[in-house]
């Protein structure tokens, strides 16, 4: 394991921090009217699946730990979970567990990186944007454009996003990957 100062900190790498290894979401660099720069990364762990906020000071040594990164194409689901196919063709199954409540961004055929620390599954990684049809919503109602007005749409896999006025069913919109919400019609 390799030691970096916390300011060199990037969003995805996985890092161990008082003996607890995870991934890092999110960073944010603060510098206070008073005192030292801050850097505030937004961990989640591997061992308990749950999201914190670190706090680092600027000169801080953090170990990254190294993981392996794998691309992995949904095939299908059922009752014995999530099924993928690798480089090689091999299915791999995941379970509701790894996909951390994401599985409603799941379409046939996305591409997911799932990285491995030590030979374990620790995390599945979508992609930033994905394509999906609108299957549901409700008519616009014209002159109702006063302000950015939206509305709920129902996507293919069942998942629920605020939309745009003029978005009707049948039409490709790309939703984040990161965060589920509308990102533009395609």
């Amino acid at each position: 394991m390799a030691a970096i100062v916390a300011t060199n900190l990037k969003r995805g790498q996985c890092i161990n921090y008082k003996g607890e290894t995870g991934k890092v979401l999110g960073l944010e660099h603060r510098t206070p009217g008073k005192g030292n720069a801050l850097i505030m990364a937004t961990v989640r762990s591997f061992q308990t699946g749950k999201t914190k906020d670190i706090r680092f000071a600027s000169s801080d040594k953090v170990e990254i730990v190294s993981s392996d990164t794998v691309k992995l194409e949904f095939s299908y689901k059922d009752q014995g979970g999530y099924h993928f196919m690798d480089e090689s063709y091999d299915t791999i199954t995941l379970q509701e567990e790894i996909l951390d409540g994401n599985e409603d961004l799941l379409i046939d055929g996305i591409e997911v990186q799932v990285d491995y620390v030590d030979g374990k599954m620790v995390s599945v990684n979508f992609p930033s944007h994905i394509e999906m049809e609108v299957t549901e919503s409700a008519p616009g109602v014209k002159g109702d454009t006063a302000t950015a007005a939206t509305k709920e749409a129902v996507l293919e896999t069942g998942l629920r996003v605020q939309v745009p006025l003029f978005i009707n069913p049948g039409d490709k919109i790309k939703v984040s990957g990161e965060d589920k919400k509308y990102v533009g019609r395609v």
